[in-house]
């Protein structure tokens, strides 16, 4: 018999389905925005995609089409966005004005030079992350690194396990190590920007920051993380600029913009644009956990004279 309590959990899990628009074969990724997870599927001719069986939380859907780049979009897994079968349905808009370039065709010779065995640990460590097996895929990844120190991708993976899992110490030092392998590497320079400005470490995030939204400049996260840099540097004027990029670009993003956007509004008396920003984060996060919070501050805001 399964526990009541086991039953309770496998209730809460959601299938996602997915069109990417307009229709267009690709290779579809899902990740894990604030725990470790990875899945992977195709979408076919039809541009459908599924992923079974999520737990309720904030993931990061990536769509690769060869030859035109990525996009990603932030996906909320919740009840409030999910049917009586604990379904989702989204349609993912294939912007050109969004994709990232296709570099796939660019490979180092570092990578080039990994062992097939380190690449086995690396998918076996994939896997155990799509079980949400997480002390099994950190013991693939170590594996990995240890047969192939140059292996970026590795240690990258670590450094994300290490964030989600709060060990922001370990995750800057895996991050470091991403970069040593591969200075070229885009994921571990946005993820030090990042695991930064945990620490507060504002001065030292804004060169990591400012080189991911050069690099890759239709990713929100890198420019999430630098308005939070500005922030830190009490530049709110400067923020601004990056956090509205961030919104833009993918307005339920996981780093919620919007919520420092508006701090930034109300701390110069413009009460209705934070109220407006505010709305609009709800808008985009049904269900958000502290949404009672926020309704009562935008009310307050609604109530200040205009600006």
């Amino acid at each position: 018999m399964i526990p009541a309590a086991l039953l309770l959990l496998l209730a809460q899990n959601f299938d996602l389905r997915g069109t990417l628009v307009p229709a267009t074969q690709a290779s579809v990724s899902l990740h894990g925005s604030t725990s470790p997870f990875s899945a992977s599927t195709l979408a076919g001719p039809d541009g459908r995609f599924r992923f079974k069986k999520l737990d309720p939380g904030t993931y990061t859907l990536i769509v690769f089409v060869p030859g035109r780049g990525e996009v990603r979009k932030t996906i909320d897994v919740t009840p409030a966005v999910g049917d009586a079968k604990r379904r989702i349905e989204i349609a993912v808009k294939l912007d050109d004005a969004k994709f990232a370039p296709d570099r796939s065709s660019v490979v180092s010779m570092r990578e080039l030079a990994i062992p097939d065995s380190a690449r086995a640990e690396f998918r076996r460590a994939l896997d155990d992350l799509g079980a949400r097996d997480i002390d099994a895929a950190v013991g693939h990844l170590h594996r990995a690194v240890e047969i192939a120190p140059q292996f970026a991708a590795a240690w990258n993976h670590l450094g994300t396990i290490a964030y989600q899992t709060r060990r922001y110490t370990d995750a800057e030092n895996y991050f470091r190590r991403s970069l040593q392998a591969d200075p070229a590497a885009y994921e571990p320079l946005v993820n030090l920007g990042g695991v930064l400005v945990t620490l507060g470490r504002f001065e030292e995030a804004w060169n990591y920051n400012l080189h991911a939204t050069l690099q890759k400049p239709t990713d929100a996260l890198a420019h999430s993380q630098m308005g939070m840099t500005y922030v830190g540097l009490n530049r709110p004027d400067l923020a601004e600029k990056y956090l509205v990029e961030a919104v833009r670009l993918d307005p339920a993003h996981f780093s919620h913009p919007q919520l420092l956007l508006a701090q930034i509004y109300a701390a110069r008396g413009q009460a209705a644009k934070a109220a407006d920003t505010l709305e609009d984060f709800l808008r985009h996060h049904p269900g958000y956990p502290d949404e009672s919070r926020l309704r009562a501050a935008i009310s307050k805001l609604r109530g200040s004279p205009k600006t």
